[in-house]
């Protein structure tokens, strides 16, 4: 019987511990297809399920990860064949469903999309859901923009080291915005200002530059996964016509805001949900990251084993997490 490496997170008493085992393949769900995962990658989603938070996953043992890229080694659906290459993200993938924080993953045929040329397996993950999550961000802005593009815009980025937030910035950066990003981690400003920043503020500078409920029109668009009173000064400083793509809430899940921005500035407030969405919409961003956006990477990754990831899983929970988290299953 074919065995595998995982980790796996299990309640105790004392809380959630996690660690490497040896699975089965037989101990994998029923789908269409089984995956050998090459590799993975690390959000904060991942770090809240391998500590027990069930808002996230409700059984356990349980092994997180809800990015996966690999090789199909079985097929039940005639659309895939066995040496294809696919990307898995979100869905109920690493949440109920074991992750890509294993060797192997048997998902529903639903939950893939062919790896689109032009794209590796590594270059994919170290996107992952994060880049998933702000390309739909800037594709939700553009087309708010009735596709005019970025160039010469002025937008302001929130979380600007952590996942979403760093692509976002350089996704934005080399489509020609002016991008101001916001960060509580000081000491990362040369970072930021290397990713393309063209100026960085802390969250209190950027409470010093505006007011509530509607303030200076400084920006044209927000990336804003913090939410809370960050997504509240975003909204009263946006220029007339502007908007503000959200899509976390590191800050809680709650805002306070009022009409005004809407009806006064005709703003908007463009959520992100990069789960459920269609797979069409999916392929459509994986294919954009292949081509007109491609990205270099390279310096804002961190590129870890299994055996790795405990540590890492540490550091995100504290707010440490400056580089994105490469998970490699080979």
């Amino acid at each position: 019987m074919k065995t595998f490496k995982a980790l796996e997170s299990v309640k105790t008493e004392q809380g959630n511990t996690t660690s490497i085992i040896e699975k089965s393949i037989n101990d994998l769900p029923e789908g269409d297809l089984l995956i050998k995962v090459s590799y993975s990658s690390l959000n904060y989603k991942d770090a809240l399920s391998a500590s027990g938070s069930p808002g996230v996953t409700r059984n356990y043992p349980h092994t997180p990860g809800i990015d996966a890229v690999g090789i199909i080694e079985e097929s039940a659906d005639s659309s895939f064949q066995e040496g294809d290459k696919v990307i898995v993200t979100g869905y109920d993938l690493g949440m109920n469903t074991s992750g890509g924080f294993g060797q192997y993953i048997r998902v529903p045929s639903s939950w893939a999309i062919p790896l689109p040329d032009g794209l590796e397996e590594k270059d994919s993950m170290c996107l992952g859901t994060a880049g998933l999550t702000a390309g739909l961000s800037v594709h939700a802005l553009d087309k708010h923009n009735a596709h005019n593009g970025f160039s010469g815009t002025n937008t302001i980025v929130t979380g600007s080291t952590g996942g979403v937030g760093s692509i976002a910035l350089m996704l934005l950066s080399k489509l020609g915005s002016n991008v101001t990003a916001v960060t509580g981690k000081e000491s990362e400003k040369e970072l930021l200002l290397s990713l393309g920043a063209s100026e960085v503020v802390s969250r209190e500078d950027l409470a010093e530059m505006t007011r509530t409920p509607v303030g200076k029109s400084i920006w044209d668009f927000g990336v804003d996964v913090v939410s809370g009173n960050i997504l509240t000064l975003l909204l009263a400083s946006l220029k007339p016509g502007g908007a503000v793509a959200c899509s976390g809430m590191v800050g809680g899940p709650s805002f306070e805001s009022s009409i005004f921005p809407f009806i006064l500035r005709g703003n908007a407030l463009l959520g992100i949900d990069s789960v459920e969405i269609s797979l069409e919409q999916k392929t459509q961003i994986w294919k954009n990251f292949a081509s007109d956006w491609s990205l270099d990477l390279t310096n804002t990754v961190k590129e870890v084993n299994l055996e790795g990831l405990e540590t890492e899983i540490s550091t995100i929970l504290k707010g440490g997490q400056v580089e994105r988290v490469l998970v490699n299953l080979n």
